[in-house]
């Protein structure tokens, strides 16, 4: 191990990308470096939760936070309708609206990010988002960029685009995707590298919004699913994590009115997703009727829930990690830390995505074996009960998913990122 040195986790305002980088940042700091945080003010406390130390910076306009609270509740039911449409039609509309934001929080940043970098003295930086941030890339030490989306993210013209939930074997939907996605996304990709120019940045092509690192790039993807690319990224400059699970407290599974003595299911369709009630509550209702018991993720929307099955069991925030290593399936939207945590701990999953990379992560695992897409809202309570039952009882399924997650705990991806951000500091100190 090199001396104890400073490493600057930034990741995006998000929970997936917050918490893959706090189960890296745990290893580092048992290693003996000192990881700290830094992160959207709206998004304080997070890190803090787990000892790190934050260092907040505003990355839109400032508000206070009822204001706040009341944009992202407006945010979400605005677009709920959006969520009942497929990836390509979303291009217009919420991946649109997306990106306008992650541009706006770009320049934001820019404005408090160097002199944070500069009060943090960082021998090392870590970035998790979609999109550079220049005082990152220029403040004159080492950058790493971590990809906790789907492995797509890193384009290559023989797989499916990223956001797109395209089918490996779909080139003419490869196509039609890129096409749209190049012509709404264009203007604002215009003012992005009109930023860029500003930073003292090269322009980047169309579509994209950020680069590799030419140091290092962390992917929390498992190798076993890596698409099959006609350009191979380079081992040096890639590394799979293999998926990166962090360390959380002890759940206890709660005793039920019902059915106590059957599989037991785990139900998140994340914070975004849970906005979502009255899907949450026809799904629950579904689930009630059969022979399960269900543990529901309802966030922060536990209020509108005043009929709750006798199987089910409702909280605003599980220690996932804790529960998806007990349960016998999972049904989530397809964010890559419950797409990675069900195959770590070899859980077969049914996917409901709604928006981003939940789409290709639940078109992957389908059509290589890992588990189960569905439409989440044309779906009949017949379809639930069969994905179900497939899911409990798919032996083949099963043993691809015990291989995986044998594999996948061998490789340790928490030690592993740790290691190889340790490594990259030793050869770079001087």
């Amino acid at each position: 191990m090199s001396d104890g040195k400073t490493i600057a986790f930034f990741p995006e305002g998000a929970f997936g990308p917050a918490l893959n980088s706090v189960g890296i940042a745990q290893v580092c700091r048992e290693m003996g470096h000192n990881p700290v945080f830094i992160a959207d003010a709206g998004f304080g406390g997070v890190f803090e939760g787990y000892g790190f130390e934050e260092h907040l910076i505003s990355m839109s306009e400032p508000m206070e936070p009822e204001a706040m609270a009341r944009y992202w509740v407006d945010f979400i039911n605005g677009q709920i309708p959006n969520f009942r449409t497929p990836p390509l039609d979303q291009v217009s509309t919420y991946i649109k609206a997306c990106w306008e934001a992650i541009v706006d929080t770009a320049l934001w940043a820019e404005k408090d990010l160097p002199a944070t970098l500069d009060k943090i003295k960082p021998d090392l930086i870590c970035v998790d988002n979609v999109v550079l941030f220049p005082a990152t890339k220029q403040y004159g030490v080492p950058w790493v960029r971590i990809i906790s989306c789907s492995e797509n993210e890193i384009e290559d013209p023989d797989i499916p685009p990223h956001l797109s939930g395209c089918r490996e074997d779909d080139p003419a939907g490869f196509a039609a995707y890129r096409e749209k996605f190049d012509r709404e996304i264009g203007p604002i990709h215009a003012q992005f590298n009109e930023f860029l120019k500003d930073c003292g940045e090269e322009p980047y092509p169309l579509g994209q919004f950020f680069e590799a690192s030419p140091w290092l790039n962390l992917l929390h993807y498992p190798k076993p699913l890596a698409f099959n690319r006609r350009h191979a990224l380079d081992t040096e400059k890639f590394v799979y994590l293999e998926g990166c699970i962090r360390k959380e407290e002890p759940y206890e599974v709660p005793q039920f009115k019902a059915h106590n003595d059957k599989p037991l299911l785990y139900v998140s369709f994340g914070s975004l997703g849970s906005g979502d009630t009255d899907l949450m509550k026809r799904l629950m209702a579904t689930l009630g009727a059969l022979p399960y018991r269900v543990l529901v993720n309802v966030g922060d929307y536990g209020d509108d829930y005043e009929i709750i099955p006798d199987n089910c069991h409702v909280e605003s925030w599980y220690p996932q990690p804790s529960v998806i290593e007990q349960v016998d399936a999972v049904i989530h939207h397809g964010g890559n830390n419950s797409f990675n945590e069900c195959l770590y701990f070899g859980k077969p999953a049914l996917i409901m995505p709604y928006c981003w990379d939940g789409h290709d992560n639940a078109t992957h695992i389908d059509e290589r074996g890992y588990g189960i897409a569905m439409e989440r809202y044309t779906w009949a309570d017949a379809d639930i009960a069969a994905a179900v039952e497939r899911m409990v009882t798919d032996r083949d399924m099963q043993a691809r998913l015990d291989e995986l997650s044998v594999h996948m705990k061998a490789e340790n991806g928490t030690q592993k990122g740790a290691e190889a951000l340790d490594n990259l500091l030793k050869q770079t100190a001087g």
